[in-house]
């Protein structure tokens, strides 16, 4: 969970970054100072991005009820959970190759020091969608519970505390 904050923060920061540099007079700093902060913003987030990836392949194998006799995957259960991680995850990785090809482009022509059209579209469609694909994974976590330990105990009324102890036997 940690993960998934910082490339939404990142490719929605690269989008605000390349706003500024696209309206900007080609000649000021600034253009360039934006364009190479989207830039390596842009890059940060797909780095963590590819962890977070992970990380939600196996919340989506792990998590989701599944036939295990029928493959190393297993047939899941085609329930309303299955539904929406399946369209969070397909939107997220939409929004990793749109960064992608966004990238490599950059790249491609850094000393062009602003940013161009396309790169503006391309940021302000990754930071569009990674916007809405959290929409469902805040759905999946805050409304359905996905992968989420509820304590049951911390809703009761009771003057005693609840506090989970990991194995080791001090709380976290």
């Amino acid at each position: 969970p940690p993960l998934t904050d910082f490339p939404i923060v990142c490719y929605t920061l690269a989008a605000v970054f390349d706003l500024i540099s696209f309206f900007s007079d080609e000649m000021d700093p600034k253009a360039h100072d934006f364009f190479a902060a989207a830039t390596f913003v842009m890059v940060s987030g797909f780095i963590v991005s590819l962890g977070t990836a992970l990380t939600g392949f196996f919340d989506w194998w792990k998590g989701v009820p599944r036939d295990r006799k029928s493959g190393p995957i297993g047939r899941a259960k085609h329930t309303q959970v299955w539904r929406t991680i399946n369209w969070h995850a397909t939107v997220m990785l939409t929004v990793t190759a749109i960064t992608l090809i966004d990238i490599l482009l950059r790249v491609a022509d850094f000393e062009m020091g602003q940013t161009q059209g396309s790169w503006l579209v391309l940021s302000l469609l990754a930071a569009a969608l990674v916007t809405f694909g959290a929409a469902y994974g805040g759905t999946l976590v805050f409304e359905y519970g996905f992968n989420v330990e509820n304590v049951e105990e911390v809703w009761k009324e009771s003057e005693e505390d609840h506090v989970r102890m990991p194995r080791g036997g001090s709380p976290s």
